[in-house]
């Protein structure tokens, strides 16, 4: 799909903006997923871009786990390839490229990463009740948005959305320059 149809997505030119030396000063995987992934989980990273998150998740799930990588871009899905190439990590890396209106996975997951990605989907509503349709029972979806890019009333709009889909808040956690959520199924 051209760039001209989806405009809000960032485009795969700036993915040195999402994973770099400074972001990781600010973004530490491991801090902002601790206690949430334990091994054997199946995780989506929904807009992996890059594979910033990808990479911790998949060392959290260990060898029993699966990390899908999803996102719209191929290019994006290229470079986490790179990534994880030759290494253990390719046995639990799923590349998932995603569909112009839909994530199309059919596999039950445990844990949904969104990180500063649902600001860019038009449809929230359709995207919402997609996850909760592979979201296993209990699982969780973690839902942090940047606070430069979307006010307070914007979150606030969202999280009403996802709780009218059934959705239910567990916690808000801090996380730095970002609004935060965590959803359970």
């Amino acid at each position: 799909m051209s760039k001209e149809k989806r405009p809000y997505v960032c485009p795969a030119e700036f993915a040195g903006s999402l994973d770099n030396s400074i972001r990781r000063l600010i973004h530490k995987p491991g801090k902002i997923l601790e206690g949430y992934i334990r091994k054997e989980m199946t995780v989506l990273d929904l807009g992996c871009g890059p594979g910033y998150f990808t990479i911790e998740l998949a060392k959290l799930v260990g060898n029993g786990g699966k990390v899908i990588a999803a996102d719209l871009q191929q290019e994006m899905l290229d470079k986490v390839k790179v990534k994880i190439k030759g290494s253990d990590l390719e046995q639990i890396v799923e590349l998932h490229k995603c569909e112009d209106d839909k994530v199309g996975i059919t596999q039950n997951i445990d844990f949904i990463l969104a990180f500063w990605m649902v600001h860019e989907v038009p449809d929230q509503d359709k995207l919402f009740r997609e996850l909760k349709s592979f979201l296993k029972p209990g699982g969780n979806l973690y839902i942090i948005e940047p606070k430069f890019h979307v006010p307070l009333k914007s979150f606030e709009s969202m999280i009403t959305l996802a709780e009218h889909i059934g959705f239910k808040i567990t916690e808000r956690p801090k996380v730095i320059f970002s609004r935060a959520i965590l959803f359970n199924a």
